[in-house]
């Protein structure tokens, strides 16, 4: 009997016939993901006349189980910036690297300047796009908060093609179409964003949260927040709990739609 490691769960070459190494040779087409396996859902953000709210849950599904409830993913970037990550979580871990390095770079460097978020989003624009350029795109949706250089609050997203979006609301995944509405109601325009407190832009991200784990299925009730302001520097909590939720509308679905009768 073999008990070599490499050895392990394959059949006995004396009943089965020799094993077939033949797809472990790295002599046949180079092969790129084509499509995520432990993803994250939605990250949501919003401007306030100060800075940025920028929550998103701790669960990475694989496939449509619930596989890993205690993944952060949102990454802070020196103290006025903070990365939101929806998609591939070992992607997302190659781009964290990606960040830290640059972030070491920075610290070591003479030349007295620190990147701000909107030097943060142009470096990522370009890691995407290059990867998209290269058919090995990196499973991602992104979103850059915190204040850029003049100390304004900046939002804006890249995805796996490199497409950059800024908007005073952004959200990914499911977010992108249940939060959204919700979020634009508080500041549809840019000259809205001026009449947004700190306390309203929370409040809205907090109603979303609960939205999306009511209608999304691959949600949490879990979530990390940050707010980003010129003041404070970037104010994270990772354990955040949904508060007062209400289960009552499920009474009236039936199917695939509320009915009447």
């Amino acid at each position: 009997m073999n008990h070599l490691p490499q050895a392990w769960g394959r059949p006995r070459d004396d009943c089965y016939g020799p094993y077939d190494s033949s797809y472990l040779l790295s002599n046949g087409p180079k092969a790129h993901t084509s499509s995520p396996v432990v993803t994250g859902t939605s990250v949501l953000a919003v401007k306030f006349k100060d800075g940025v709210v920028i929550a998103a849950d701790n669960l990475a599904s694989y496939g449509s189980l619930a596989r890993f409830t205690d993944v952060k993913r949102l990454r802070t970037f020196n103290r006025r910036t903070v990365v939101g990550f929806g998609g591939d979580v070992s992607d997302m871990q190659y781009l964290d690297r990606l960040l830290l390095s640059l972030d070491i770079d920075e610290n070591y460097s003479s030349s007295g300047h620190d990147l701000n978020a909107r030097n943060v989003h142009t470096y990522l624009s370009k890691v995407m796009y290059k990867r998209r350029s290269d058919i090995n795109p990196l499973w991602n949706h992104i979103l850059v908060a915190g204040l850029d250089s003049d100390d304004r609050p900046f939002l804006s997203s890249v995805d796996l093609l490199g497409t950059t979006f800024s908007s005073p609301t952004l959200a990914t995944g499911f977010g992108a179409h249940l939060a959204q509405p919700l979020l634009r109601k508080l500041a549809d325009d840019e000259s809205a964003v001026e009449g947004v407190t700190r306390e309203q832009a929370v409040t809205a991200i907090n109603e979303c949260m609960k939205v999306l784990f009511y209608r999304d299925a691959r949600s949490l009730d879990r979530y990390s927040i940050a707010v980003i302001t010129k003041e404070a520097g970037v104010e994270l909590e990772e354990d955040e709990q949904l508060e007062k939720q209400s289960w009552a509308f499920a009474e009236l679905i039936k199917g695939y739609g509320t009915q009447t009768v």
